[in-house]
């Protein structure tokens, strides 16, 4: 998918940005389609899979950036991964870079981006097929995964799909915050009690929100947020999955120990909550084969994140 907003800051930042994108893979490749970095004079953002691949990339971009006349359209490469750049997957794929400065960014459209990215394509009408699926996603709201398609390349404006609230700036939860804050399915909100107890840097597009009271933000969440507990004070913390338990989730993970999870649900109990509500609350959290480090909790809690997100893909398409 295309990360608008990443353009946006990039350019706001560097002035002029290359965005190379898988548009197209046969056989096997690093990266599935789709995949993007951004790549400016001295450094980059993203990776399209490493290697030489990646490598004769970012020359190419940087090559293009250096003119200041630069590629005004796309720019289609294809590229054997073997025979070409001595790579072992074997198979090959379909680079499209394009350049970005202010005005290219600002025209970036918010939902759906489709342009012809090869010259016979430029100079010809748009195809039927292209229509079609440009129907489908913006009349039936059915968003095609990017696709190079008879000389043009849709993709899809990248859009958080699930919203995640963090609670708590401690070691773990800004581990948390950096392990998954990158992935675009994910926005991310992130509550304590100070302003303080943030890092000095957090990723751009992270919400942090300080206050001296985080139940009071419970209403303002959306009923299918995923949560995460991890603040200093477990009194907080039952405060927390008491407010949320009353208000409704889709995903709650509590830090703690099997003890810290026996007795929450005991005090759960107390204020009201059944068996079956409290035992949606899942305490611990991570990959106890991991380790205690905040890092590998966190490994531990993105995995788990991500196998139920898989889980429920795969139980949608069955469906």
């Amino acid at each position: 998918m295309f990360d608008r907003e990443d353009v946006i800051k990039a350019v706001a930042r560097f002035k002029r940005v290359a965005r190379v994108v898988i548009a197209a893979q046969d056989g096997s490749s690093p990266r599935d389609s789709g995949t993007a970095m951004l790549v400016w004079q001295d450094g980059q953002s993203g990776t399209i899979g490493g290697g030489a691949l990646e490598h004769e990339a970012v020359l190419r971009a940087r090559a293009a950036l250096a003119n200041p006349l630069g590629a005004s359209t796309p720019v289609l490469t294809r590229e054997p991964l073997g025979p070409k750049l001595g790579q072992c997957c074997g198979g090959a794929v379909s680079l499209v870079m394009e350049l970005y400065d202010a005005q290219a960014a600002i025209d970036l459209p918010e939902d759906l981006l489709a342009r012809p990215v090869t010259q016979e394509a430029r100079y010809a009408a748009m195809p039927l097929a292209v229509k079609r699926l440009l129907d489908r996603a913006r009349g039936q709201g059915i968003r095609p995964q990017t696709v190079l398609l008879q000389g043009w390349l849709i993709e899809p404006i990248a859009r958080p799909s699930r919203a995640l609230w963090v609670w708590g700036a401690g070691h773990v939860g800004r581990a948390i915050v950096n392990v998954l804050a990158p992935l675009p399915e994910f926005a991310v909100t992130w509550v304590d009690v100070a302003q303080d107890r943030y890092p000095e840097y957090w990723p751009d597009h992270v919400t942090a929100l300080p206050t001296a009271d985080p139940t009071r933000l419970i209403p303002h969440c959306s009923k299918t947020a995923e949560h995460l507990i991890l603040t200093y004070s477990h009194a907080l913390d039952l405060a927390l999955c008491h407010g949320l338990l009353q208000h409704g989730f889709a995903r709650c993970g509590l830090i703690g120990s099997k003890t810290k999870a026996a007795r929450f649900r005991s005090r759960l109990a107390s204020l009201g909550h059944g068996p079956a509500t409290i035992a949606r609350i899942d305490c611990p959290i991570g990959d106890p084969g991991l380790g205690k480090h905040p890092q590998a909790i966190a490994i531990g809690v993105a995995r788990s994140i991500l196998i139920s997100q898989g889980n429920q893909l795969r139980q949608e398409d069955v469906g």
